[in-house]
Parts: C-alpha cells; structure tokens; sequence
C-alpha cells in the first residue's frame, strides 16, 4: 500500500498545526496508486447478478521492467505471506488485485464449487500455490487489501486448480462459461488463470417466481404477459399446472385474454402437457383454422413442431397450410420437410422442387436446391 500523505493545516488555541492525513483518507479523487486502473465485471447467472469490483495491475512494473515469470511465487509468494505492515500477522492471503478489497457482490444465494455461499458482498482474498489455490470469501468487504484480513470473518473458503491461459497483460477477471444456472469465473494474469464455478441451485424456478410477481403488476394487463409466462414453463417443462392456467388467462381472462392464433396454440400445448389429449387437440385445430392466420404463421409453428421432434403434428400442419394456402413458396418448402421428416421421400422431392422454383432470392433457392440434392441421395433431412 503506498502511504503518501496529504496535510490538513488547522488553527488550534493560535497555532497553525499541521496534521498528515493518509492515503486512505483523501478527501479528493486521484488516480489509483501504482497505475492500477479499477475495474468491474458482472454476469448474470439467470436471474442472479454477479460482479467482481478489482484494481488491476499489470505485468509491467510501474518503472517499466518486465516481470514476466515473475509474477507467481515471487511478486505474488506462494502461501500465506507476512506483509510487514497492518494487523493480519504473518499468514496473509493475496488480495486477489491491488490496492483495496477485491469485492465479490452476489444478488442470490449461490454455489461456489459446490459449496453455498449466502447473497452479499465479500472480500475476495487467495492463497496461491503452484498446484492449488484457495479462495476466500470474507464477510469484512470494505477495507485496504489483505492488511487487516482475519480469519474468523471468513464466510467460505474453496480449493481450485491453476491452469494455463493466454498471455494477459493486465489482471483481468473474467467469465469464461456461461448458462443459465451456473458460471465460470476466472482470474487471469501473465500466463495463468484461476477459474472457479459459481451455480445456481434453481435458475428455473427463480424464474417462475418472478413470472408470478409480473403477472401481478401491469405485465399482467395485457394478454401478451399471460402467454409468454406459459411458454416459457411449457418451453422448459417446469411448472406445467400453473402454465395451463396461464394459457387459459391469455385467451379468456376477462377484459385482458385474447383469443388468437398464438394464444391458442400455447394453450393446446398446455392442454397436451397436462394429460387432456383431446382438448388439445380440438384447441390445435381452432388455432390451425383460425380466421387470417398467415402462411408464415402457419409454417413456422410446423416447423417449431419439428425442431421438437413431433413430426407427424409438424406435417399434420403443413398440410393444413397447403389446403388454406395452396401452392405457395413457404407451404412447399414446409410440405417438402414435413415429409422428408417422416420418410415420405418422393412426397418431400415433389415439394422441393416446386419450392426451388418459387424461392425469392438466391439464398434460399440454395437451400433448396440442397435438399433436393440431399434427398435425392438418400440423406437424413431434418
């Protein structure tokens, strides 16, 4: 830590005394000591925001030497270390940076390599080593680095691997792995990084919780709200119970629920999750007949059908495209893989070709034109 020192001048009983202030009691903004700029990263995992608040040195010392190979074990000692000023003794850990904490801030309750770690913000501090790092997560956040570090206000404490990874100039932290119910953070610096997960038990149903709240506020006005809370449980195959009730308030909830092509089909979806087969399937064809549906609407739900693998649904509405909209360029090329997709080979080519020949640009004539090459062949088209 660099003690530079200010001065405050006061009068006291006549007499102008001089009082030094420390570094870490400046009452104006200057750059950070030692050229260690500050830096924050933050990811969301889900619902759960996660940021890392650092300085960052670099492999350059601030004279300009190159400290490359000795950054580890030298610059930073391997083990606990005896930083010859504040009260942490003797067995100090890293601060994981410069200057100040390394803040490590949780919105949720999350796992750290597997091991809970309660929503807040903590000291980030570790003990490097060249096979393994711990890393420690400390209840006491806002003072300088590692000086006044104690054990006993330690909230978790991990064991990691180093490994290998490209050159990094500056301390850099980073997330290198990226779901929706788990993270991977990263310190890098010079040739290697120390990587640790971050997951998150119930991304799913902090999700479904916060449907919930929405759909009690002005999210919940409006028939929209109401249907994509729906999809995204029967999407996902969470929630399915409360899903249809959803479903069913975007197409009759009193002066909000509309029913439409979309609303529908999501409600037979739901139907059809629940166990009442023929509901859905009297619900499947009200949306499929429903008056002004499009021949992009109507293809794009064969073709999310597909995607599902439910092939026989996905060609039972291709071919109703085709009756309502006859020989037109998306209801061929859905005819085409529709029945591709059951092994109706000579059907799929028939289709094909006509779509070849009405395609609207060259892009997409390609891509026909390959599917009949590929089924032509013998290929598998999905």
């Amino acid at each position: 830590m660099n003690l530079r020192r200010s001065c405050l001048a006061t009068l006291a009983a006549g007499v102008l005394v001089v009082v030094p202030l420390a570094a870490s009691a400046e009452i104006v903004t200057l750059p950070p000591d030692g050229g260690n700029q500050k830096a924050s990263i933050s990811q969301w995992i889900g619902l759960v925001e996660v940021n890392i608040t650092y300085n960052s040195p670099k492999v350059t010392a601030p004279d300009g030497t190159d400290r490359t190979g000795k950054i580890w074990g030298q610059l930073v000692p391997y083990g606990m270390a005896n930083l010859g000023f504040g009260t942490c003794g003797e067995a100090c850990p890293w601060r994981a940076g410069a200057n100040e904490n390394t803040v490590f801030r949780v919105s949720h309750d999350v796992k750290v390599e597997g091991q809970p770690l309660s929503a807040g913000s903590y000291g980030l501090h570790m003990i490097p080593g060249p096979e393994e790092w711990t890393i420690i997560f400390s209840k006491d956040y806002t003072s300088w680095g590692s000086f006044s570090y104690r054990q006993s206000e330690d909230a978790l404490r991990v064991k990691v691997k180093p490994a290998k990874c490209e050159y990094t100039h500056w301390l850099t932290y980073e997330f290198t792995e990226r779901r929706l119910d788990r993270a991977t953070a990263a310190l890098k610096w010079e040739y290697l990084q120390v990587p640790w997960t971050i997951t998150v038990d119930n991304a799913l149903g902090q999700y479904v919780e916060n449907l919930r709240r929405e759909m009690r506020n002005a999210k919940g006005f409006n028939w929209e709200g109401w249907q994509e809370a729906a999809k995204f449980c029967l999407d996902n195959k969470t929630n399915l119970k409360e899903a249809l009730g959803w479903a069913q308030n975007a197409v009759s909830l009193p002066y909000i629920g509309q029913e439409n092509f979309y609303t529908l089909r999501t409600l037979a979806e739901a139907q059809a999750a629940n166990g009442l087969v023929a509901e859905a399937e009297a619900t499947t064809q009200k949306a499929i007949d429903y008056p002004g549906v499009n021949p992009i609407e109507l293809h794009g739900y064969g073709r999310e059908l597909l995607a599902r693998g439910e092939k026989d649904k996905a060609l039972k509405v291709f071919e109703a495209n085709a009756r309502k909209h006859p020989n037109v360029w998306p209801v061929n090329v859905g005819l085409a893989r529709g029945y591709a997709a059951v092994g109706r080979t000579q059907e799929a080519l028939k289709y094909a070709k006509l779509a070849v020949q009405q395609a609207p640009d060259d892009v997409n004539k390609k891509a026909m034109q390959k599917l009949v090459d590929d089924l032509q062949v013998g290929k598998t088209v999905k």
